[in-house]
């Protein structure tokens, strides 16, 4: 058994655009691999892998796009990804660059057979297996215990048992986490379509739309991004996606307005211009198809019961 374990720490300005990482696979001669970035910003396109992603935010926060999907992410939170979800992390524009705002988060990558095709079917593992392929749907853990999330930084170069031990060790206790604080990212992974070549192109659509969504944000700067014409855009962005354009930028809009309402104070209409809408009964409305309730029941329920998203439980 061999890990490969990597440290990518701030860059030059120079260089802050030449850390992406697109489809990253394991190498030959490691069992799983340990990554550790601590940059300004998360620069990542998007991307997915062929084995499986876990992936603690140890500080930062903006919004992360998993599949056809957008929510927020902030410091303390674990994700996995399972084997081909595209995903990609931003940052809101508020992080602008100073080590008090450095993105830092520590990942490990692994394949379903790192320690042999049959190791996840044993009765003992059970829990990690469902765990394992729940992931397929982008996972999110919140409100995780300090010593869980502690075991991401004992990982250390050249522990390879050490490390192994500390990996099923937290796919175990991730596997027993109480699943008030788990939620899936999508519902369905299987109605997105990727393709390698769509990565640059779509990461500099969602780039556009994060930057932009508190303002005017229309599907024919979008397209000339994408260097499409306005209509094969639009059919382009449905095809892979499975929504249509606008669909996704009040998505976005919504979540950043989920945000607001539990992390402010601030009223309901300023919540509204502020998230890029400028018409509060179609802020209404579009909050209510995303969350399934108004803004103001949103809050309300948050502040009774401290919880801000959905759950989702093992049957």
């Amino acid at each position: 058994m061999k890990v490969a374990y990597r440290h990518i720490s701030a860059p030059e300005k120079s260089s802050a655009a030449t850390l992406p990482y697109r489809r990253i696979s394991t190498p030959e001669d490691a069992s799983f691999v340990i990554k550790e970035f601590c940059q300004p910003r998360f620069t990542n396109t998007f991307h997915f892998h062929h084995g499986y992603e876990l992936i603690l935010v140890v500080s930062s926060s903006g919004k992360v796009y998993a599949g056809n999907k957008v929510v927020n992410f902030n410091e303390g939170e674990i994700y996995m990804f399972g084997p081909g979800l595209v995903h990609c992390f931003c940052n809101d524009n508020a992080v602008d660059g100073n080590n008090e705002d450095m993105a830092h988060a520590i990942i490990v990558q692994f394949s379903e057979d790192f320690l042999g095709k049959e190791f996840f079917e044993k009765l003992e593992l059970k829990k990690i297996k469902d765990l394992m392929q729940l992931s397929e749907h982008g996972l999110q853990f919140r409100k995780i215990p300090a010593a869980l999330r502690h075991l991401f930084f004992e990982f250390q170069p050249n522990q390879q048992m050490k490390n192994l031990i500390l990996l099923l060790q937290l796919l175990d206790e991730l596997s027993l986490q109480d699943r008030d604080h788990l939620s899936l990212l999508t519902e369905d992974p299987r109605k997105v379509h990727y393709k390698d070549a769509d990565s640059k192109k779509l990461t500099g659509i969602f780039k556009y739309v994060l930057e932009n969504y508190q303002q005017q944000v229309d599907s024919k700067s979008a397209a000339s991004l994408a260097c499409m014409s306005e209509a094969a855009f639009c059919r382009y962005f449905k095809r892979r996606t499975g929504k249509t354009f606008s669909q996704f930028v009040n998505e976005t809009r919504i979540s950043h307005a989920t945000k607001l309402l539990i992390g402010t104070d601030q009223g309901i209409a300023d919540i509204c211009y502020a998230c890029g809408f400028d018409n509060i009964s179609y802020f209404n409305r579009q909050f209510k198809i995303y969350q399934d309730q108004s803004p103001r029941e949103y809050r309300k329920a948050f502040e009774e019961s401290n919880a801000s998203a959905p759950s989702f439980r093992f049957t």
